[in-house]
């Protein structure tokens, strides 16, 4: 990958993050005002649940993709390590690899085996990084960018209902929350299809449709309490 590339992959990483984080913190903080609204009035009980639950989302998003993405990482920092063996103990083998791609690429066997020997000769770890893994060396996919990224936006995700039910009138607080929640869906659904060239139409009903029954649920067991 080009360094262009690079930096294109990492933010696209970085929004991936923020759109997940964003989506579960809507979907928690939620469940968690149905719940606790459906189970009691008291306002400031709501409201701590809602805080409290919107804390521990984002602190929990944040966690997991840090220890998701430094597995990442650490995974490509042993790759290089696994191939500046084999190019010491099979060099052979290392420019048969970088010969095959571009042979597979459409070149001929003469071409293919002229740029696999000269890079072999010049840089051979980039190279077989590049043709193998399509990895640029020392570029390493950044765990603090996606834990930040999903700490803030599951942060503002889950501040949108809450929001919602504090800032409208008493009687219409959980109507707003439902339409609040079914807005912010929508446009987490639509980012994700966005981003992963996917079905927008489809992505967004699905997130709507997981979010009243999310709703749903939360509120059913409110009333039980």
């Amino acid at each position: 990958m080009t360094k262009k590339a690079n930096i294109m992959a990492e933010k696209l990483n970085t929004i991936r993050a923020g759109v997940l984080g964003s989506n579960d913190g809507i979907l928690t903080v939620v469940g968690v005002l149905f719940s606790v609204g459906a189970a009691t009035t008291n306002q400031f009980t709501i409201l701590l649940a809602g805080l409290a639950d919107l804390l521990a989302c984002a602190l929990s998003m944040a966690s997991g993709e840090y220890a998701s993405v430094s597995s990442q990482a650490d995974a490509q920092k042993v790759v290089v390590v696994d191939e500046k063996k084999r190019i010491k103990k099979q060099p052979d083998q290392v420019q048969q690899d970088i010969y095959q791609f571009y042979y597979d690429q459409g070149l001929t066997e003469v071409t293919a085996h002229k740029i696999a020997r000269e890079l072999m000769h010049k840089i051979p770890l980039e190279t077989i990084l590049k043709v193998k893994y399509d990895m640029t060396l020392g570029h390493y996919v950044s765990p603090w960018s996606a834990a930040f990224s999903s700490l803030i936006c599951a942060s503002l995700g889950g501040m949108l209902p809450l929001a919602a039910m504090y800032l409208a009138p008493l009687q219409w607080q959980f109507l707003a929350t439902i339409g609040a929640t079914i807005v912010a869906v929508a446009l987490t659904g639509f980012l994700s299809a966005k981003l992963g060239q996917g079905l927008p139409k489809r992505a967004i009903s699905r997130n709507i449709m997981i979010g009243l029954i999310t709703i749903a649920i939360h509120y059913g067991i409110g009333m039980l309490f």
